[in-house]
């Protein structure tokens, strides 16, 4: 039972817990608002939806404790998760009680977040805090999630960039080594992400067979507070088989023959190690994309991320009229809805994509150029089935590319 009574200047609503302890709340100025919440309690408590005020006094950063102890997620998860505590939840709501957080609040800290931070990032600090709040919700700590439905995005960032596929030629020439060539390319037509393909092992490389595969347990490199290992990949659906294009088939040929038979990674860094992907950046990307004028390259897309390669290769699939079920495949998304349920991919689907790819790259006139000569004994490769020309013989120069 709850009731409204006077008290000091105001009114006052009470109400007993049930423990059979009494308690208050205070802060009507009229006796119709204390009544109404009265009755709010009343009709909260018969729905077993009522919060007991005294739970929702936990501080923000007690309660951050308890839920870090029982959340479990992938250390690069918590990396970021970490940062965002330290850095933008905690130095606001630390010492705040839960029941004292009210949306108005929160939307002002989100104005204030955006003045420094870009929108991905605001919307990613807003998710984290909205699943610790909704978990004190189902704990029964608080009523309801202030950051429930929040809008975290402007809507106003600028849409990413896409590469053709001469641009994606241009970019994978302006590389030193040829590996670099065709990491760059095998991006562009797999639509691999970069921990995926920086990542990419000979064991789950099916040359035979043309494709490859993103493995369960050790599918994409990771690199959380300096340290480097293999581990799964993003999401469930990231686990996946991707079918290879001709083209992608015969650089990795060429790239598997030039390499020690004990190398296990596809791809390596300058030292033979693990790529670093801030390393590859920039030696490698930027100068690549933006231009180097010592070497002679050309600015491509300045503003283009290594990312914007599965963009790329988005965009071509549905120029190319691929399905959306094999888009979604391809990519490692899953496909939400009716269509995620009845709709499957076919091989007739495959070979349609691949085939689209193969034609890219012959009408682009892309080429592998550099020193896999113990394949190519000097040659200029080209990745479709056409010979190369005298023309095409590689320059003195050229042979200063390293793999």
């Amino acid at each position: 039972m709850a009731w409204a009574e006077k008290h000091g200047n105001g009114y006052r609503v009470r109400y007993r817990l049930d423990d059979n302890r009494l308690s208050t709340e205070t802060g009507f100025t009229t006796y119709d608002q204390a009544r109404d919440r009265a009755l709010d309690i009343e009709s909260l408590m018969r729905t077993g939806k009522f919060v007991d005020p005294r739970a929702g006094q936990t501080l923000v950063r007690n309660w951050v404790l308890a839920w870090s102890e029982a959340t479990d997620v992938s250390e690069s998860s918590w990396a970021k998760y970490d940062s965002h505590l330290r850095n933008h939840i905690l130095p606001r709501f630390g010492d705040t009680p839960l029941n004292q957080i009210s949306r108005i609040v929160v939307k002002g800290w989100v104005k204030k977040l955006r003045r420094g931070l870009a929108d991905n990032t605001v919307a990613d600090i807003v998710t984290l805090f909205s699943m610790i709040l909704g978990e004190a919700v189902d704990e029964g700590l608080i009523g309801a999630n202030p950051c429930r439905k929040l809008r975290a995005r402007t809507g106003d960032q600028p849409e990413r960039p896409h590469a053709t596929t001469i641009q994606v030629r241009t970019i994978a020439a302006q590389t030193v080594r040829a590996q670099d060539e065709i990491l760059i390319y095998t991006a562009a037509y797999t639509g691999m992400r970069w921990g995926e393909i920086a990542g990419l092992q000979w064991p789950n490389v099916d040359l035979d067979n043309a494709k490859l595969r993103i493995h369960p347990d050790h599918g994409a490199l990771h690199e959380v507070n300096g340290r480097v290992y293999l581990g799964p990949p993003k999401t469930a659906a990231s686990v996946r088989i991707i079918d290879l294009a001709p083209c992608t088939v015969a650089m990795l040929t060429l790239l598997r023959d030039s390499q020690p038979d004990e190398q296990r990674a596809v791809f390596t860094g300058a030292d033979g190690g693990w790529h670093r992907r801030s390393n590859f950046r920039r030696r490698v990307w930027l100068p690549a994309t933006q231009g180097h004028r010592t070497r002679g390259w050309v600015p491509v897309i300045p503003a283009m991320h290594f990312h914007d390669l599965r963009h790329t290769h988005k965009t071509w699939m549905i120029e190319d009229d691929t399905p959306d079920v094999l888009q979604h495949r391809r990519l490692g998304h899953r496909q939400h809805g009716i269509s995620g349920v009845y709709s499957h991919t076919t091989q007739v689907m495959a070979d349609n994509l691949l085939a689209a790819l193969q034609r890219r790259w012959e009408q682009s006139g892309s080429t592998i150029r550099g020193d896999l000569y113990r394949t190519t004994k000097g040659v200029k490769i080209f990745c479709s089935q056409s010979a190369p020309t005298d023309a095409e013989q590689p320059a003195d120069e050229d042979r200063r590319r390293a793999v």
